[in-house]
């Protein structure tokens, strides 16, 4: 979804071992911190000379990913005429300099690397490129970059961090082993170093899906999960667990590391793994969170009840990711994919659509499992499945900050406080369940704070 400011630039230039110096700052076009493509077209005009984006170095004044003043690092793929290599400053070398859990993407020879491989792809496929990558999006995450095509279809690069992500060429293989038309087509994948060459998929992101798009998209994205649960494969995939059962365990670990975390103090102790920022929670809160943990395995056997198979999901399943040309949508985005729940799945459309949309989107979910799994309660599930949906995102930020440098920790430096409190808002608002959710958090079933 697109912001209509944007922000305030900043860059280091660097051409492989040459420091270039400084430029900016001036404004771009777009507030997301991780939308390159502005920064590299307005950079590339400033020095004549083709650029890519390696990563944010630091931001002030920004707010959930967007707005305010972004200082980048920026390598120049040609000498710029008008820069000469500099001595860097104590504190510019320290931001430039190595640092531990730095995406393979964002230096020089890594960015060179994926490039390479993502080109000697593309030629073994047959197909010619016209004209320089394009960088559309880079960031803690991923990086994102288009290959026009001479002929044909254009391709897309995808690079990820494969020790905290899901093999999205693996996943892809495997629901297009059931519906080839759900998925992007593959060109190439590199799992070891997280790479992933794709087809360019015609149409747009659903961003405000119409009905026809959720008719057409929901029940097949149900249809492909009970196909691989019903004969085993999902199972056997080696996705990363995020079972309901497992969760619990998950959370309760997530709660000592936060607790622990707090005692320590802003700094922590040296060598420790990093932890949330953001206001820690209260004593309150903790205590609360330690009560909705101690309840899950209740929550978890309800939720067992509906009769809805463990499966592949996707895990952020928002119509963003779907991209439809008017006739079918294709799915992507896989690199969040565990083996849990559907109903995460199922839920997760709510907050990106309105009130009218949602209620169609939970209707044709519902629907389309109770066809595929008849006597189970898939509605029930997904009111039971809430505060399971936040605590399962609270994990899925925590391992985010948890391989992420420190200078890209602020894109989600906050998320997972944010997604515990989410599931004690909801949890009194989960009826008809053994746990007794109600009285974790002093709500009544309307989630309306007792006095």
């Amino acid at each position: 979804m697109g912001q209509e400011h944007g922000r305030t630039v900043s860059i280091h230039v660097t051409h492989g071992d040459e420091y270039l110096g400084p430029v900016g700052p001036f404004e771009v076009d777009g507030a997301w911190w991780s939308s390159a493509a502005p920064v590299v077209e307005r950079v590339s005009e400033e020095l004549g000379v083709p650029v890519l984006v390696l990563r944010l170095v630091e931001v002030a004044d920004g707010d959930g990913g967007s707005g305010g003043h972004v200082v980048y690092h920026v390598e120049a793929l040609e000498r710029p005429a008008a820069l000469v290599p500099h001595q860097a400053g104590a504190r510019t070398a320290a931001l430039l300099g190595p640092a531990e859990r730095r995406a393979g993407w964002a230096t020089p020879s890594g960015l060179r690397a994926a490039l390479d491989w993502a080109e000697r792809t593309l030629h073994r496929a047959g197909r010619p490129v016209a004209g320089p990558v394009e960088q559309v999006r880079t960031w803690n995450l991923s990086g994102l970059f288009r290959y026009r095509a001479a002929t044909g279809v254009d391709a897309w690069l995808k690079v990820i961090n494969p020790a905290f992500n899901a093999g999205e060429g693996e996943v892809i293989a495997l629901l297009g082993s059931v519906d080839p038309s759900l998925v992007p087509p593959m060109l190439g994948a590199d799992p070891v170093h997280g790479r992933l060459l794709l087809d360019h998929v015609p149409g747009e992101d659903c961003w405000g899906p119409s009905a026809e798009q959720v008719a057409d998209v929901v029940p097949r994205l149900v249809a492909a999960q009970a196909a691989l649960a019903a004969d085993g494969r999902a199972a056997a995939a080696g996705l990363r667990d995020r079972t309901p059962r497992t969760l619990v365990a998950q959370v309760t670990e997530l709660l000592d590391r936060l607790e622990a975390a707090a005692e320590k103090g802003p700094e922590g102790s040296a060598g420790a793994a990093p932890r949330a920022a953001g206001a820690p929670l209260t004593a309150g809160e903790l205590a609360a969170a330690r009560a909705l943990a101690a309840r899950l395995p209740a929550l978890v056997a309800d939720l067992a009840a509906c009769g809805l198979p463990e499966t592949l999901v996707h895990g952020d399943f928002h119509p963003g990711n779907w991209r439809s040309d008017g006739t079918r949508a294709v799915v992507v985005d896989y690199a969040d994919s565990f083996l849990g729940h559907p109903a995460l799945d199922g839920l997760r459309p709510r907050q990106y659509v309105s009130d009218e949309r949602w209620t169609q989107v939970a209707e044709v979910w519902a629907r389309a499992w109770r066809e595929h799994v008849p006597g189970s309660d898939p509605e029930r599930a997904l009111r039971l499945v809430e505060p399971l949906y936040h605590l399962t995102y609270a994990v899925r930020y925590q391992e985010f900050l948890d391989h992420v440098e420190i200078s890209e920790r602020p894109y989600h430096e906050e998320d997972p406080l944010n997604e515990i409190r989410a599931a004690l808002a909801c949890a009194g608002a989960v009826a008809g369940t053994g746990a007794d959710l109600g009285a974790i958090t002093g709500r009544d079933t309307e989630g309306t704070a007792q006095v």
